[in-house]
This record gives C-alpha cells, sequence and structure tokens, in this order.
C-alpha cells in the first residue's frame, strides 16, 4: 500500500476516523501533560526530583493496568474508552487547578497520579475495539501503523505546543488546556458500535481475570519477546523524558522551552517513521523493519552521547524517534497477531503495566547513569539498550515472526454476529482460521436460488440484497449471514443473493459450518431464531405480503 492508500483505507471508515482522532487528542495530551509535570518538578528538585515524581506516577499506573485493562474485555470496549478519556481529563483538571491555587505538592501529584492511571485504560480498550472496526487484516495492519503515527504526531504536537505554552505561562495553564483535548475524544468516541464482550469463564474472580494476560503469556512463551521488546522501548522513553530535561538545560545550556522541543523533534522523528512503517502493511513477516528500527534508535543517541550539540541532537532525535516507531508498530502487529482474542484485552492490559513499569524503570536509571558516568554517559548507555536485546531476543523473534498467525479480524467479525456471539474462543477462533476470503463485484450473484448449498457466508464489507423471484426480501452489510438455511435443513438455495456494491466475504465450508452450530447449544437456538425469521420473510413473500425489512 501506499501512503495515500493507508490513510484512505482507515480514514474512510467512519468510526476508525473518530477512534484515531480521539487518539490523537489522547496522545497529545498524554505526553503534554508527562512533560509539563517532568518541568514542573526539575525546577523544584532538579533530576532526582525529576525521576521521583516519574515513579510515583507509574507504579499506581503499573499496578492497576492488568486491571483496567481488562475492562475492554468485559464491557463493550467503546464505553470504556469513553470513561478512560473522561477519567483522565478529570485528573488532569485537577492537578492544574492544585497548581494555580499553590495546593501542597501531595495534593497536586495526586492529580497527576490519577490520570496517569487512567491512561492505562485507552490501549487494551482500543486493541480491542480495532478489530472489529477495521475489515480486514490488511486494513488492521494499516490502523496500526495510523495508531502509531498518531502517537508520534502527539509528541510531535504536545512537544511544540509544551515549549510555546511554558514559554508564555506555566505548567497550570499545559494541565488545564490538556484537560479540554481528553474530553474532545471522549466525545469523538461516544457512539461508536463496540464488539460484544467475549464470554469469560464462570465465577473467575476479578483477580483472575486481570491475571489472564500474565497466565496467557505465561502459556505460550512466543509472547515473551514480543512484551520484552515492548517494555525495552518505554524504559528508553522513560530515560529519556529525564534526558531530554538534562540534555537542554545542562548539557546544552538552553532554557526550559527547549525540553518541549527537544520531544517535538522526537516526534518529528516518528512521523516519518509512521511513514515508513506504511510499508509494513501487507509484509508477511516484520522482523527485518524491527531490526531496522532497533539500530536507528540505538545508533542515534550513542552519537549524541559522543557529540552532543543542539544541531547534533535536534538531526539524530529525529532519526531515533522514527527507528521507535518501527520497532512499535512491528512489535505490536506481532502481538495481535498471535495473541488469543478472548484475552487480547488483558494481555495488552498487562502490556500497559509494562509501559508504566518501563517509563519508571528508565527515569529510575538516568539519575544512576548520570551519577557514573554524567549526562553523555547516560545517553550511550540508554542508547545501547535497544541492540543488546535485540540481540539478545533475536532468535525467539525470528520463531514468533514465522508462527502462526490468530485471524483477529475474521474473529472480530464472527463475534459481532448474533449467530455465533455465544460461541466459547477456541472454537470461534477454530471456525475464523477455517474462513475463506472472496470477493464480489457489484451486480455479481453470490448465490442462485435452487443451488446446491455448500457454503456459509458472512459479509465483511458492502452490501447484498436477498431476492426471492425478483422481490427484494432484505439488504444486508457488514456483520450480515446469508446460505445458512441450505446449510442447516439439506435443501436447495431458497433465494438469490446479489452483491449491490462491491463486497468482500468470508466463505465457511458446510462441515465446519454444522459441527459448530450443532455442537454448542446457545448457537443452535440462534441458529433455529435465524431460520424462523428468514422462512417468515420466503412466506410472507410467497403470500404476496410486503417482505419484513429484517437484517442479522
Amino acid at each position: 500500500m501506499t501512503t495515500l492508500q493507508v490513510f484512505r483505507a482507515v480514514l474512510r471508515r467512519r468510526d476508525l476516523r473518530r477512534v484515531e482522532l480521539a487518539y490523537v487528542g489522547f496522545n497529545v495530551s498524554q505526553y503534554a501533560v508527562w512533560v509539563a509535570m517532568l518541568v514542573f518538578a526539575y525546577a523544584r528538585g532538579g533530576t532526582t526530583a525529576a525521576s521521583l515524581v516519574a515513579v510515583l506516577q507509574m507504579v499506581p499506573a503499573a499496578l492497576f493496568a492488568p486491571f483496567l485493562g481488562m475492562l475492554g474485555d468485559r464491557y463493550p470496549a467503546a464505553r470504556v474508552l469513553v470513561w478512560g478519556y473522561v477519567a483522565q481529563a478529570a485528573g488532569m483538571g485537577v492537578t492544574g487547578a492544585a497548581i494555580v491555587l499553590d495546593a501542597p505538592l501531595p495534593v497536586i501529584f495526586a492529580g497527576a497520579i490519577f490520570a496517569a492511571t487512567a491512561v492505562t485504560i485507552t490501549r487494551p480498550a482500543q486493541a480491542v475495539i480495532m478489530p472489529s472496526l477495521a475489515h480486514s487484516p490488511d486494513e488492521l495492519t494499516a490502523a496500526n501503523v495510523v495508531s502509531s503515527w498518531v502517537e508520534t504526531s502527539g509528541g510531535l504536537i504536545a512537544g511544540i505546543a509544551t515549549g510555546v505554552v511554558l514559554a508564555v505561562a506555566d505548567t497550570a495553564l499545559v494541565f488545564g488546556v490538556m484537560a479540554v483535548v481528553a474530553l474532545a475524544s471522549a466525545a469523538l468516541v461516544h457512539g461508536v458500535p463496540s464488539p460484544p464482550p467475549a464470554p469469560t469463564e464462570g465465577g473467575r474472580s476479578a483477580l483472575g481475570e486481570a491475571l489472564a494476560g500474565f497466565q496467557a503469556i505465561r502459556s505460550h512463551p512466543h509472547l515473551r519477546p514480543l512484551v520484552g521488546l515492548l517494555l525495552a522501548v518505554w524504559v528508553l522513553v522513560g530515560a529519556l523524558d529525564v534526558l531530554f530535561v538534562v540534555l537542554a538545560i545542562d548539557v546544552l545550556g538552553l532554557d526550559q522551552a527547549w525540553v518541549g522541543y527537544l520531544n517535538a523533534a522526537w516526534g518529528a522523528g516518528g512521523v516519518v517513521g509512521g511513514l515508513v512503517a506504511i510499508t509494513m502493511v501487507g509484509l508477511p513477516y516484520l522482523s527485518r523493519p524491527i531490526a531496522l528500527g532497533i539500530a536507528l534508535c540505538g545508533a542515534a543517541f550513542v552519537v549524541i552521547g559522543l557529540w552532543p550539540s543542539t544541531a547534533v541532537a535536534m538531526v539524530l532525535l529525529l532519526v531515533g524517534g522514527g527507528g521507535r516507531v518501527l520497532v512499535d508498530v512491528g512489535a505490536r502487529t506481532l502481538l495481535q497477531r498471535t495473541t488469543s482474542a478472548e484475552v487480547l484485552g488483558r494481555v495488552f492490559g498487562l502490556l500497559e503495566a509494562a509501559i508504566m513499569a518501563g517509563l519508571g524503570i528508565g527515569a529510575l536509571l538516568v539519575p544512576v547513569l548520570v551519577h557514573v558516568g554524567g549526562a553523555e554517559a547516560a545517553l550511550i548507555g540508554a542508547g545501547l539498550l535497544l541492540p543488546v536485546l535485540g540481540l539478545a531476543i533475536a532468535r525467539p523473534l525470528l520463531r514468533v515472526d514465522r508462527g502462526a498467525r490468530v485471524p483477529v479480524v475474521e474473529i472480530a467479525l464472527l463475534r459481532s454476529m448474533p449467530l455465533f456471539s455465544a460461541l466459547p474462543a477456541p472454537a470461534l477462533e477454530g471456525i475464523a482460521r477455517a474462513l475463506e476470503p472472496l470477493e464480489a463485484r457489484a451486480g455479481a450473484v453470490v448465490i442462485r436460488e435452487g443451488d446446491v448449498g455448500d457454503r456459509f457466508y458472512a459479509i465483511a464489507d458492502g452490501e447484498v440484497e436477498v431476492r426471492l423471484r425478483g422481490a427484494v426480501l432484505r439488504r444486508l452489510g457488514r456483520g450480515g449471514a446469508v446460505g445458512e438455511i441450505a446449510l442447516l435443513q439439506d435443501v436447495p438455495r431458497t433465494a438469490d443473493v446479489v452483491a449491490v456494491t462491491d463486497v468482500r466475504l468470508y466463505a465457511l465450508e458446510k462441515e465446519p459450518f454444522l459441527a459448530a452450530v450443532t455442537g454448542h447449544a446457545p448457537t443452535n437456538r440462534a441458529a433455529r431464531a435465524l431460520m424462523s425469521l428468514r422462512r417468515r420473510d420466503l412466506v410472507e413473500q410467497a403470500a404476496g405480503d410486503e417482505p419484513a425489512a429484517a437484517s442479522t
């Protein structure tokens, strides 16, 4: 896909577009208040105070992230996103007001800690909702690329905005403005359709469900190098958040506004890296772009540490930011490809905990590295982190890249259909793996009345009409199902199905369809209800009545 095709594929979907625009606001507000709080702390106690405040924010976030991550699995993910954004806005608003009122430091930090903890709701819920909004695996990869581009663009916008605000005002204004931005994100996501929550094991406690992400990683060792790599990325980011303050003020002798500008250069590199990452759409294997990203990111900070200057730092932060995006997109996409649907939110909740832990670990490392070798040595040490880990996990990462892939888009489509929504996760995944993608042009006959029924069809994109002797019985779009009557009753096709627009379908052969439907009582009941609806339409049409406008 070209750059234009990738963005068109995502932006033409109204709901994907709204989720991505809300994610822009999330990233801008998250990065801006993080930088503002570090600057606030640094002004009161230097590097140690900034690192301590970072840890104070990250520890609760890391502890609560597995519990907050499971919300997207248990409740409608869009609703979880809305309330997550509202909670973030509340935390930011309280922090800004506390700074204006010169409240005690514990009160100020409490607001920031609450906002940082609420941040952990967003990415897991978004990881759950994205496969249901994407209409094909390539579209899901494209959405991941756009999301990563949004993350880095958010960093760029936040860095510039924070630098400008800090040059003319104080940190309180940053928190106030970003609270409004977070509320705008909540408004954008409100009303986006959610996939139905996956069935959970009866009797499992909230703690047990929250720990499902840990259990998935324990029982699936192939997930460990991906989580470890993403953890290392965020250790680096956590270290850089503090190092940018040290680099700007102590090493380069610049004023505090340059903390924002250095962050902006890092974000601008991510924007460029996001454009490069578009070439990953459609790639069967992602280990090569991940390796390239590791090399670019590592080399950039080693060189900055060896030759610190404003010009060198600005240029190489562009390079390092681009490399970081390649690593992030590749590892996150592999994690989605290899994680079972029923624990996807919880695994990403665990990842969110790892992110927060990584930010805290990175922030704690900086004073130690600076004390041992100075700021330049700290930059070199931070730059070596990803390359060293990359060499350690190279073989398992290659095995993951070449291993089986979980069909997350197909699972999300099936889960949205009443016929299959109650199926247990292993059975649903088995059906998803058996689906065969098909495409039909507008006007093409997908099913012809009287033919032998051998397949069931799920509509992924576009619209079809079900017609009986020329009369339209119903019009179906994404999530609709056709062809089930002939399979369940072992009769010839009872109506024509014609593509009204270009359509993308998934076909399921008769044997796996019948095994899934007849072998699970709730699904069998749903199938009988669907057949009753179809028979009613046929009877009404045969009697010359107006057909019911039912749809699945």
